[in-house]
């Protein structure tokens, strides 16, 4: 009995490794949201690290996590980093490219609780008097992460964030 329960535990783990190693070696997750707000505005507060704590879900896991800010104040080359003991867990952002009103792109690296080297990107899309903003991640799926992803949907537990930093971002933007 206990040989055949072994037996039936290897396969079952051969069979969650192989399929893991045939997963897709990268991911994407992104939402979309219109607000009735001018580009320019919705912009500004995407584009400036300082503004995020008026609309990104993730500086609302832990109010007492330390925050370094620097660089340029905003755009291209500015910086921020995070130091959480709790749920935001700790890294670095840095805006890489900035193309006035239309598109932002961020470095973005985790080093806790889980290291993880990302790209987030912002389009923003006129459509009459209102926009359409897009947040996106993307990179590189390990090994590690396509085992955990048989279990745990990236898209599910991050596109949650994206919905509500999103909404966050339309109150903010439509004042």
């Amino acid at each position: 009995m206990f040989k055949t329960i072994a037996i039936v535990i290897v396969v079952v783990l051969a069979l969650i490794l192989g399929y893991a190693a045939v997963r897709p070696d990268n991911f994407r997750v992104q939402r979309s949201a219109t607000i009735k707000a001018p580009p320019e505005k919705i912009f500004a507060l995407i584009d400036d690290f300082h503004a995020w704590g008026s609309w990104s879900p993730f500086e609302k896991l832990d109010p007492g996590m330390k925050r370094t800010f620097s660089g340029a104040a905003s755009g291209k080359g500015a910086a921020y980093a995070w130091d959480s003991s709790g749920k935001a867990g700790a890294g670095s952002m840095e805006i890489q490219e900035s193309t006035p009103s239309s598109r932002i792109l961020i470095k973005l690296d985790f080093t806790k609780p889980l290291e993880g080297h990302n790209t987030a990107e912002f389009t923003i899309d006129t459509q009459g008097d209102s926009s359409k903003v897009t947040w996106a991640m993307y990179g590189p799926s390990p090994y590690v992460a396509k085992v955990m992803g048989i279990f745990f949907s990236m898209d599910s537990m991050i596109g949650k964030d994206f919905e509500s930093g999103l909404a966050n971002l339309k109150n903010a933007a439509e004042k």
